[in-house]
């Protein structure tokens, strides 16, 4: 069983390393000077216990790499990338091999199953940074990240179960369940502050704005009869497994949307988490003006070039206010 993790950035780049670490057999997909850093030097991991180093196969797309039977295709591009990577998988002769969704958002799957008929979802919960190419940190401890996985829209089969060992031995806490939409929904609504992080860092109130956010999530979900559970901080598993710790040599520079502004990529996720939101409350007749009004603000922030934590919290909640 050979991975293939299509988008080695934060998420993917730790996953690759320490799935190499482990000795199993992983490729990957990489682009611009991520790629270039990966093809010269492999990746550096840096985590709670020290510095590794990990090489491994790397190309710009998967018609590089001769993608098998027998691979495990991991995405872990953001949801705005998907579409372009599953065709670019379906030009390279992908049929039926497993496709992974370990992305945020619930958009992904639904996305995967237009193209490829086994299609799996994986819940990620891992505080992982990637600003410098060729470099990753984790801050998670005593497991890098938690997961769950299962196959899109429900139940579990051997594949689960083969994918779960992997991650296991690779130093992550995996877990098969039958229901993984409900716990990918839970960390949608999350993920519903990651684009405040990205305007405004951390700073005080910066959390009781999330809050209301995040209610306003709770409540289209619940009023498009959607099941969530919880993957918060309160998550017993989470307090357990995934405990943050300081790593030598690496800044934690907050969500994955403040990371794409920190890159300048270009592009952030918002239209696909508290879009999702909106999208569920146009659908089912809720108001949803804060995470409408966050959707407008993640595209400025991209057309604006602005930095992490640009915005003072008094700016945010005007421009709230205004929208």
């Amino acid at each position: 069983m050979r991975f293939v993790i299509y988008g080695v950035g934060a998420i993917g780049g730790v996953m690759a390393a320490k799935l190499a670490l482990a000795g199993v057999e992983v490729a990957g997909i990489a682009r611009g000077a991520q790629l270039e850093a990966l093809r010269s030097n492999g990746i550096t991991l840096r985590t709670p216990g020290g510095v590794e180093h990990a090489n491994f196969p790397v190309g710009p797309d998967p018609a590089s790499l001769k993608i098998n039977s027998g691979d495990v295709i991991v995405l872990a591009m953001k949801s705005q990338d998907t579409m372009g990577a599953l065709l670019a998988l379906r030009d390279a002769g992908v049929t039926d091999q497993p496709i992974v969704c370990a992305q945020n958002g619930v958009a992904n799957e639904r996305m995967a199953l237009r193209v490829f008929p086994n299609v799996y979802g994986m819940m990620v919960v891992m505080p992982a940074t990637f600003v410098v190419p060729g470099e990753v940190a984790v801050f998670g401890a005593p497991k890098a990240g938690l997961f769950d996985i299962g196959r899109y829209p429900g139940g579990t089969d051997a594949t689960v179960t083969a994918i779960c060992a992997k991650f296991e031995a690779a130093g992550f806490a995996a877990f098969a369940t039958d229901r993984v939409m409900e716990s990918k929904y839970a960390k949608l609504i999350l993920n519903l502050g990651n684009v405040l992080d990205a305007a405004a860092g951390e700073q005080p109130g910066l959390m009781e704005l999330a809050g209301r956010v995040m209610a306003e999530g709770r409540g289209v979900l619940s009023a498009a009869g959607i099941a969530f559970g919880d993957v918060g901080p309160g998550d017993e598993r989470r307090k357990r497994l995934v405990q943050m710790q300081p790593v030598a040599g690496a800044e934690r520079v907050g969500s994955s949307s403040a990371q794409s502004l920190r890159r300048g990529t270009g592009s952030i996720e918002t239209d696909y988490l508290n879009g999702e939101i909106v999208l569920l409350g146009r659908l089912h007749g809720v108001p949803t003006p804060l995470n409408a009004a966050l959707v407008r603000l993640g595209a400025r922030l991209v057309a604006e070039r602005r930095p992490p934590g640009s915005l003072k919290l008094a700016e945010l909640e005007a421009l709230l206010r205004a929208d």
